[in-house]
C-alpha cells in the first residue's frame, strides 16, 4: 500500500509540474499582448501578482486552518517571494525589451540554478536528472535559436536575472513544503511578491495607466496563470520534488512555441524540430526516473528553515531524540516527513 500511495503521489506531482509548466508557458505570450496593448511593464506585474494573490487568500479563507504556518516556515516564504518578485520586476522589464521566444530561453535555464543551490543545500540529483538536463538546455537554445536577431543585451540580461531569482526561490520553498501545504506555501510567497511590486508600481510607475479592452483580457489571463501556477508548481515541488518539478518546467518553452505558432502563424526550422526532439527525451527521462535525490551528511545553506520539533518525549515512535535542552535533533540532515 505504501508503494501504491508513493506512485500515486509521484505520478500526481508529475502530472501537476507539467500543468505548471503549461500555465507558465503562456506567460511570455499574455505579457507581450498587454505590453502592446499599451500597459507598461510595472502595471502588468503589480496588477496580475495582487490580484492572483486575492484570489488565492478568497479560495483558501473557508478552510479552516488553511492559513496556518511555523514562523520560519514564514519567514522563508516571504524571502522567497521577495525574490521571485524581483525577479518578476526583472521578467517584464526584459520582455518589453526582447522577442518573446528569446526571453523565455534565457529565463528558461532556471533548471540550471535550482541544480545547483539543492546541490549546495545538500542534495545530490540522480543521474538520470543530469542526463534530462544536458539534454534540455541544449534543446532550448536549439528551439529559440531563430530568434537570436538583433537581441538587446540589456532585456536579455534582465529575462537571465529573472529566470536566476525564479530559480533561487524553488529551494528556499522546497524546505518550507515539508511541513506546510502548497497552496499555504503559494499565498505567503504571492504576498511577499505583492509587498515587492506593489510599492515599485506606485514609486516608479504611470500614475494613471489606462487599461482598454485589448490590455485587460491578457492581464485577467496573467492573474489565472499565476494563480494556478504557483499552486500546482508547489504541490509538484512537494510531491517530486524542486529539480524535477523544474526540468518539467522546460516545456514551458514548447508551450510558448505552440502557442507562437497557432496565434502567429509561425512554422518550425530544422533546428527547432530537432530542439523539440531532444527536449521531448530530457521530459520522458525525467518523467521515469523514480531514483530519489540523495542527501550529503552535512548541513545546507538552507537548514535554518527546519521546523522546530516539540520536546514531547521518548513514546513517540521513531521519533527524533530529545536532549536535556528540549530541542530535537535530526540524524544526517534529513528532511522531515511531509505533510499530508
Amino acid at each position: 500500500m505504501t508503494g501504491q500511495t508513493g506512485l500515486r503521489r509521484r505520478r500526481g506531482g508529475l502530472a501537476l509540474a507539467s500543468l505548471s509548466a503549461v500555465l507558465l508557458g503562456s506567460t511570455p505570450v499574455l505579457g507581450k499582448l498587454a505590453l502592446e496593448a499599451g500597459l507598461p511593464p510595472l502595471a502588468v506585474v503589480a496588477f496580475r501578482t495582487a490580484a492572483a494573490a486575492l484570489l488565492l487568500l478568497l479560495a483558501l479563507l473557508p478552510r479552516r486552518g488553511s492559513l496556518t504556518i511555523f514562523p520560519l516556515g514564514l519567514i522563508g516564504c516571504l524571502l522567497a517571494g521577495a525574490l521571485n518578485g524581483i525577479g518578476s520586476l526583472f521578467f517584464y522589464a526584459g520582455l518589453a525589451r526582447v522577442d518573446a521566444g528569446v526571453g523565455q530561453m534565457l529565463f528558461g535555464l532556471y533548471p540550471v540554478w535550482v541544480a545547483l543551490l539543492l546541490f549546495l543545500d545538500g542534495q545530490r540529483p540522480s543521474r538520470m536528472s543530469l542526463g534530462a538536463l544536458a539534454l534540455g538546455l541544449p534543446a532550448v537554445y536549439l528551439i529559440t535559436s531563430a530568434r537570436w536577431q538583433q537581441v538587446d543585451p540589456l532585456g536579455a540580461g534582465f529575462m537571465l536575472l529573472a529566470g536566476m531569482l525564479f530559480g533561487l526561490h524553488i529551494p528556499i520553498n522546497e524546505r518550507v513544503l515539508y511541513e506546510v501545504p502548497a497552496p499555504t506555501v503559494a499565498f505567503y510567497t504571492l504576498v511577499a511578491m505583492t509587498l515587492i511590486v506593489g510599492p515599485a508600481f506606485l514609486i516608479f510607475g504611470a500614475p494613471s495607466p489606462t487599461v482598454t479592452t485589448a490590455a485587460l483580457l491578457p492581464l485577467l489571463g496573467l492573474t489565472a496563470v499565476t494563480f494556478g501556477s504557483r499552486v500546482a508548481l508547489f504541490s509538484g515541488v512537494k510531491s517530486i520534488g524542486g529539480l524535477q518539478s523544474s526540468l518539467f518546467g522546460l516545456a514551458e518553452v514548447l508551450v510558448a512555441l505552440a502557442l507562437a505558432y497557432a496565434a502567429l502563424g509561425e512554422t518550425l526550422s530544422s533546428a527547432q524540430q530537432l530542439g523539440g526532439i531532444l527536449l521531448g527525451a530530457a521530459l520522458v527521462i525525467s518523467g521515469i526516473d523514480r531514483s530519489p535525490g540523495q542527501r550529503a551528511h552535512r548541513k545546507g545553506w538552507l537548514y535554518w528553515l527546519r521546523p522546530p520539533v516539540p520536546a514531547i518525549g521518548p513514546a513517540l515512535v521513531g521519533g527524533p531524540s530529545i536532549p536535556q535542552g528540549g530541542e530535537a535533533t535530526l540524524a544526517e540532515d534529513e528532511p522531515l516527513p511531509r505533510a499530508s
